[in-house]
């Protein structure tokens, strides 16, 4: 019988030399491929030990670390199904998420551990475990006991390998089930599509918690046997210095715009990389121009979300499909990936001609099976005839191209992590003398996008801004957090009553750009 069991996959294609250097960080740590094997094969052990139900899910909120991956890639072996936290949720999210998804195990950082282990534990979780990025914690002293080999699990195509929760437009947060074949048939997709080739070096200065970092970046280094340069955070300086030795390099938008900021940044300091790619969040026209005029190099944009994975991508070389074209193309996503099936609809699911603007739909191996206990909100978001409606609003030209001209539910995208207005709205409605609020996103040189927020107080109430915001850091992710504050009589409605956040982004418009 064939294990489909992601890991599986990745461990086949790890190189023959063992002893040779997987992961180096940027404190001087030299990771071998046999430390990968070895390791993860522990703590797979370990899980096993616990007897837990086939498919049990395990949390994890630490900072990143290697360990960290190893504990993804063991998860993977035993055949549970890995549940990444953003380590910037705070008390209220963290709860939610424990309750919905009923991990079997918990793994925090030292630091959060008493008010973590407190949700977990009464929220019938097991076992809570520490792992902190200086190599120590609980985990790995359980871990350190067990055998360094193991069996991976049997799995088939379609067992879930992890669950990413994503907010929606009511504010409560999803979990989009993975399976295994979602996750490696877009690995191996992106392998070919991206050229990986023998001696590929990665620059992994990406957050482990979402699809571009521990999915897209990590899958594809490991699928390729490739080294990883591991940044545990984005410093561009040091970035800079590794480009020398390094041919591949993933980032969101505000990565390349501090890169851009230091002075050393030109084309002989890139002169051995082969790619850029840079996902999560749009890219700005400037951006694409200014780094192709500074470094030589152009950056490839892709887009991709966290129920489908990678949909599409502008060329790296020529695609068959489209003859002729390998230009990658500042503002647009390029075109949908092998095996993947992408139209414009209008809101009858109905296919729109070439240049009309419409919903995004997507169909493929890599789009997820639907939402963990939400079988009537999976229902919504799927056509008749089994295409995901992502919420993305687009178009594609005469040549193939795709281009992203808005999202259809207010999505905000800071920093690439995703902010749901309604989540913001309903923390800020709960404060005393609030009658309503609206939340908005608008252009930031830095971050793409942040979220403005305008509240109305209730009759006879004095509200101050600063303090709204500051209510807010006590309770939500920092990403999450608007970077303004307004105090309005009323917010502008239409005929119907509905708020009119168009008005209230054209407004706000060039708060952060006007200069």
């Amino acid at each position: 019988m064939k294990n489909h069991n992601l890991f599986q996959a990745l461990r086949d294609a790890f190189p023959k030399d063992l002893n040779s250097s997987a992961v180096l960080t940027d404190t001087g740590l030299d990771y071998s491929w046999l430390d990968l094997e070895r390791a993860s094969a522990m703590m797979a052990n370990l899980l096993d030990s616990l007897d837990l139900p086939p498919q049990s899910r395990v949390a994890v909120q630490v900072e990143k670390s290697v360990e960290a991956m190893m504990l993804y890639l063991a998860t993977l072996r035993a055949g549970h199904i890995f549940l990444p936290l953003n380590t910037a949720y705070q008390h209220s999210e963290i709860e939610y998420f424990i309750e919905n998804a009923e991990p079997a195990v918990v793994v925090c950082s030292s630091k959060n551990f008493s008010w973590v282990s407190q949700i977990a534990f009464n929220k019938g979780a097991k076992n809570v475990y520490t792992l902190d990025d200086d190599r120590t914690g609980s985990l790995l002293e359980r871990a350190v006991h067990f055998s360094d080999r193991h069996t991976p699990k049997v799995c088939s195509p379609s067992d879930l390998a992890a669950i990413l929760y994503t907010s929606g437009t009511t504010g409560r947060s999803k979990g989009a089930m993975l399976s295994h074949e979602n996750l490696l048939s877009n690995a191996l997709t992106l392998k070919k599509y991206w050229g990986w080739v023998p001696g590929d070096v990665l620059i992994h200065a990406l957050p482990i918690f979402h699809v571009h970092g521990l999915f897209v970046a990590i899958h594809g280094a490991l699928l390729n046997g490739s080294k990883m340069l591991w940044h545990a955070k984005f410093d561009p300086k040091r970035v800079l210095q590794d480009f020398s030795r390094a041919s591949v390099f993933m980032g969101v938008p505000t990565l390349y715009v501090r890169l851009l900021a230091e002075s050393g940044l030109n084309a002989q300091a890139v002169k051995r990389m082969r790619l850029f790619v840079a996902g999560s969040a749009p890219l700005l026209i400037e951006t694409f121009t200014e780094w192709q005029k500074r470094t030589g190099h152009t950056i490839l944009e892709r887009y991709g979300m966290s129920e489908t994975l990678m949909l599409t991508s502008n060329p790296y070389q020529a695609d068959d499909r489209y003859p002729g074209q390998v230009e990658r193309r500042g503002s647009t996503v390029g075109f949908p990936l092998p095996g993947v099936s992408l139209r414009i609809c209008d809101d009858q699911h109905q296919p729109l001609p070439v240049n009309e603007i419409g919903s995004i739909e997507v169909k493929g191996p890599n789009v997820f099976s639907g939402y963990w206990r939400m079988p009537e909100k999976t229902a919504q978001e799927f056509s008749k005839d089994g295409f995901f409606v992502t919420g993305d609003v687009g178009k594609v030209d005469e040549r193939g191209y795709v281009s992203i001209v808005g999202r259809s539910k207010d999505l905000i995208i800071s920093g690439g992590y995703n902010v749901y207005p309604a989540e913001i709205e309903g923390y800020v409605n709960e404060f005393a003398g609030v009658a309503e609020s609206a939340l908005v996103g608008v252009s930031h040189p830095d971050f793409g996008e942040v979220g403005v927020v305008v509240v109305v107080p209730k009759a006879g109430a004095h509200l101050e801004p600063e303090g709204i915001i500051s209510k807010l850091k006590g309770q939500l992710a920092n990403f999450k957090i608007p970077k303004k504050c307004f105090v309005l009589d009323d917010l502008p409605r239409n005929t119907m009553g509905k708020v009119q956040k168009n008005v209230l982004r054209e407004q706000y418009k060039d708060l952060f750009t006007q200069s």
